[in-house]
């Protein structure tokens, strides 16, 4: 009988071993998932900070983890806008706008890009009280306007 309860014993202590590993492996698994919310707050401060290149990498983890987020391709038209690369800008706005409308966000902070294109940085938390819809038509019309314009007298494209 003690064989019997030492191969069981140990049977026992693998059992309890693997499953704290997957235990681990999960909890490891969660930390390393985006927190969309967070992101989209972190990438606004980073197009504010004119670090555009961290900023675009964050934005498209957040529409890896949500496809279509309206306000994440707002914001990366933004950083198009900054990178003279007006065309991904107008695809990245117009790719929003239909779900844009009923997108509810509370903005606190505007920014200017290219004095042209704005990204919004939403409130942390809860809902807001303002329809994306019209914010992006916004957006869309001043990159339209800013692409059909012609180069500044003297000083080359804009």
């Amino acid at each position: 009988m003690t064989r019997t309860f030492k191969i069981l014993a140990v049977a026992m202590a693998v059992v309890f071993l693997l499953s704290g590993m997957a235990l681990a492996a999960k909890k490891k698994k969660a930390e390393k998932e985006l927190d969309v919310g967070k992101a989209l707050l972190d990438s606004f401060d980073l197009i504010e900070k004119g670090k555009m290149d961290p900023a675009e990498k964050l934005l498209n983890k957040v529409l890896e983890k949500d496809p279509g987020n309206p306000l994440a391709l707002n914001n990366l038209a933004s950083v198009m806008v900054k990178k003279k690369k007006f065309d991904k800008a107008d695809t990245y706005l117009n790719q929003a706008l239909p779900r844009a409308k009923g997108y509810m966000v509370a903005v606190n902070r505007v920014c200017s890009v290219g004095g042209i294109c704005m990204a919004f940085k939403p409130v942390a938390g809860g809902t807001g009280n303002q329809d994306l819809e019209p914010l992006i038509k916004m957006n869309i019309d001043m990159v339209k306007q800013y692409m059909s314009a012609g180069p500044l007298p003297g000083k080359g494209e804009r």
